[in-house]
């Protein structure tokens, strides 16, 4: 409006000196028409909203800095049974899931799949515990693997994001459970380690899952059909 009331008042004004000082030399006449200019439009303001710069919200606000908690593992108790290999030997981390297999083989053992894995290009046996089913190894005996003495990402469970093998203990059971169930020993030293893992890392029951269930996993009957999932939760007390 501002600049519209200018233009309209300078034509006017223009014409108004012309007529009221024609009779002066032109450089007197350029003199007045600068000075009225400078004083500006006097026609009334319009009412603009002031802006408050300190005051306007933009809905997006600064989220405070917050330093992650240290995890630290608790100390295992001498006394409690716990096999020494099961404690890492390097910095643990803070696993969030346990993910079951089954070999799909009815015989087998870590040395042998230890073999399997490195001919498809792997570093070695991509769980971390392996349970023998008495034919390479002892019946219900619980292997350790390098994988979790070292604290190393696992191989046994591939996703998009890789969740699986970063933060899920990949445990196998030798055997077929697609043929036959697992054997008394194999169970009752699968959930021996169970309960050590959960209560040392805080995994619920809805975080241990069979390979097959696990999510983003490719489609696969792993750990086999008949692998008693639901009586094996109805035994652990974590």
């Amino acid at each position: 409006m501002i600049h519209k009331c200018k233009i309209t008042i300078i034509r006017n004004t223009t014409t108004s000196l012309r007529h009221e000082f024609h009779y002066l030399p032109t450089s007197i006449y350029f003199i007045a028409l600068a000075l009225f200019l400078l004083s500006g439009c006097q026609a009334p303001q319009e009412n603009y909203p002031r802006i408050d710069y300190a005051s306007v919200n933009t809905g997006y606000d600064i989220p405070p800095v917050v330093t992650p908690p240290v995890w630290t593992p608790p100390k295992v108790d001498n006394s409690s049974g716990v096999p020494g290999d099961w404690i890492p030997i390097s910095s643990e981390r803070n696993w969030s899931a346990i993910i079951i297999h089954h070999s799909a083989t009815e015989t087998g053992n870590m040395a042998l799949f230890d073999k399997e894995h490195k001919s498809y290009g792997w570093d070695g046996v991509g769980y971390d515990f392996v349970i023998g089913n008495g034919t390479d190894s002892g019946d219900g005996q619980v292997e350790v693997t390098f994988r979790w003495k070292q604290q190393l990402t696992g191989a046994h469970c591939k996703t998009p994001d890789n969740w699986a093998n970063e933060y899920g203990i990949g445990i196998c059971l030798v055997g077929n459970f697609n043929d036959r169930s697992p054997t008394q020993r194999q169970m009752q030293a699968f959930l021996r380690l169970t309960d050590f893992l959960q209560r040392r890392y805080g995994i619920p029951q809805s975080k241990i899952t069979g390979h097959g269930e696990t999510r983003g996993a490719h489609a696969t009957d792993c750990p086999g059909n008949i692998f008693p999932m639901s009586r094996f939760k109805s035994m652990l007390s974590f």
